[in-house]
């Protein structure tokens, strides 16, 4: 009862012209220019569309209807939610307080998990293909995952380091990893199952218990083959 989804649609959508005109005049070309990214780019000579200042005021703006006292995200977003406090003081009300927190990178080690960069362990994803994109992770990544995703202490985490080097396998750390972060989306039965099925299938060489099964006429080309059976 206590939670509300808004949709900025609510107020952006009543703005005229003049009224966006009048948002973009709170903030200064060089105050946009301290952002990071944009400083990089402007240095280095690259281009910036002006649709990309308005982002910052659009979401810094939601902070002034929504009347919000704390705000929530990424370090990357450290700019913007600071956008809020400016036009939060300009519009007379009291600055949020903001609260960033660290990115996790993707699966590939380097890039911030995304959807839209495929490097993501969805949360709504079967326990097997979890289990499966966790066991993908590097060892050093690992370690990353435990200290931003784990309820596990970090006095916990430095003594399973220190068994690693002692001479643990990393891949059990993993399994231990695999199996919180499943249980507390699905369950710890299905945790359990898929650690199971992973060893089957990739330690003792088994064939699953289930297997998806395709059927493709003679002559199919195998990137027809690849992608129309979700391999790639």
């Amino acid at each position: 009862d206590k939670t509300k989804i808004a949709f900025n649609s609510e107020w952006m959508s009543k703005m005229s012209s003049a009224d966006m005109i009048s948002l973009a005049s709170k903030q200064t070309v060089a105050r946009m220019l301290e952002r990071d990214d944009f400083s990089k780019r402007y240095k280095s000579e690259q281009a910036i569309s002006i649709h990309e200042f308005l982002y910052p005021l659009v979401q810094g703006f939601d902070s002034v209807a929504l009347q919000a006292d704390m705000e929530l995200g990424g370090t990357d977003q450290k700019f913007n939610l600071l956008v809020g406090r400016d036009l939060q003081k300009q519009a007379g009300k009291e600055p949020q307080v903001i609260l960033t927190m660290p990115l996790l990178e993707g699966l590939d080690g380097v890039q911030k998990m995304s959807k839209s960069l495929d490097n993501y362990i969805g949360i709504d994803e079967s326990p097997d293909s979890m289990f499966g994109k966790i066991m993908s992770i590097s060892d050093e990544l690992m370690w990353r995952y435990l200290e931003l995703l784990s309820f596990e202490s970090l006095e916990t985490i430095e003594s399973w380091k220190q068994d690693v080097k002692n001479g643990e396998n990393p891949r059990n750390i993993k399994f231990r990893l695999a199996e919180e972060i499943i249980t507390r989306f699905h369950s710890n039965e299905l945790a359990k199952q898929a650690q199971q099925n992973f060893i089957d299938r990739f330690a003792k060489n088994q064939t699953p218990d289930e297997m998806d099964e395709f059927t493709f006429p003679n002559g199919t080309k195998i990137a027809n083959l690849l992608k129309d059976s979700n391999l790639v």
